[in-house]
Parts: C-alpha cells; structure tokens; sequence
C-alpha cells in the first residue's frame, strides 16, 4: 500500500480542464479485471483508486456526469472531462456520490498509487502476469481480510452517509 507522504496527489484529464487533488490516501485500490471494466477502459484491466469524494478537490472544470450501464445492473456514473472526455473518476451505485474510484492513471504521478489488489482475475487476459506479493482473488472479496484497518474505519464512518444517500434514490 502507498505511503501517506505521498498525499496529496493532483491528476486531471489529457487537455487539463478538469483537475482534482486526492488529499489523502485512498480507502484501497482495485486493479480489476472483470470484463466489463476490460470493455469500459479499452484495455486489459481498469485501476481504480476508492476514496471519499470529500477528500477530492475539484481544482478545475467540473466534470460531466455520464450514465453508464454496469455489470450489477445499477448503473454507475462517470465523471468526463467536458472537452476532451477522458474519464477522471466513477460513482457506482452501491456508495453513490459519497465514494468515489478515481481512475489512477489520470494522476499525474500514477506510479505512486499500485494496486492493493487484483480482482476478477478469473476473467483476466491470459498473457496479463500478475505480480508476486499482491494479493489476487478470482472474483470480489471480503474486505475485512485485506483492507488496513483504517480503511475499514473511514468506511464505517461512511455507512450513515451512504445510507441517507440510498434513502434519496
């Protein structure tokens, strides 16, 4: 997992109007390899880093918000740069607005933000090689057995929040 000496991050989409800043580390971050995010990013995986949107700051254009089918059959929001419509981040029905997965790559230090785990790997690309010493599970999993405990505190103290959210819908 990163270190927090690293925070905060500044990424934005390929043209530069819409800019943010992660202020703190991630909840966790999720190399995900289902299909349907393969499909989504047009690549072999998608990296998401999952932090509470209050702990992003917009320092640019605000994104649009662009529905977007997804495998559960809630639906998720994406957050696209109105210019270029590179995606800087997604909402996905389960947390709504309250949590964010920022896609890693838009930052501007990528490197700086590996994933804590590889998930849906029953459905990776046969040639992606995953790494040693990061954990891999065929599909989800309980997060109680890898995320750090702060992280499963910041999420709990979430819960109240989400819950008032899913009360809106």
């Amino acid at each position: 997992m990163t270190t927090p000496d690293v925070f905060p991050l500044e990424g934005g989409c390929d043209c530069k109007a819409v800019r943010y800043r992660m202020e703190t580390r991630p909840l966790f971050v999720h190399c995900c390899h289902c299909r349907w995010c393969q499909r989504e990013s047009g690549a072999s995986f998608a990296l998401n880093a999952m932090i509470e949107a209050d702990r992003v700051t917009l320092l640019g254009a605000e994104p649009d918000i662009v529905d977007t089918p997804s495998a559960s059959g809630k639906g998720q929001k994406i957050a696209r740069c109105p210019k270029c419509r590179v995606a800087v981040w997604s909402n996905y029905s389960g947390a709504g607005p309250t949590v964010r997965f920022v896609r890693v790559g838009t930052l501007d230090k990528p490197d700086d933000l590996p994933p804590d785990i590889h998930i849906f790997t029953e459905s990776k690309q046969p040639w992606v090689v995953l790494p040693a010493g990061t954990p891999a599970v065929p599909e989800y999993y309980d997060r109680k057995l890898y995320w750090p405990a702060e992280s499963l505190a910041r999420r709990e103290a979430l819960l109240s929040k989400i819950a008032a959210e899913q009360g809106k819908r």
